[in-house]
């Protein structure tokens, strides 16, 4: 697998916590969206390592084109 299966044409909204890393799902296979699951093995894919700054919501990426991983750039209304 070359490219990356869009999960969903929209971010997903996730709370996070400042300094408590997530791993975001870049494959797209993942059931856990968009947090990374292990679906990627063997396929090339290896998920991204997150670490907000501040307590809030972070809006990832859910068509796996952003220009700026894992947050969404709203690369997906190209789509």
């Amino acid at each position: 697998m070359s490219e990356p299966v869009c999960a969903q044409k929209a971010p997903f909204p996730l709370a996070v916590e400042a300094g408590k890393t997530v791993y975001w799902c870049s494959c797209g296979q993942s059931k856990a969206q968009p947090l990374c699951d292990g679906s990627h093995k063997g396929s090339g894919f290896t998920p991204m390592a997150y670490a907000p700054e501040k307590d809030g919501t972070a809006y990832l990426c859910g068509c796996k084109i952003t220009k700026n991983p894992p947050l969404c750039d709203g690369s997906h209304k190209a789509l």
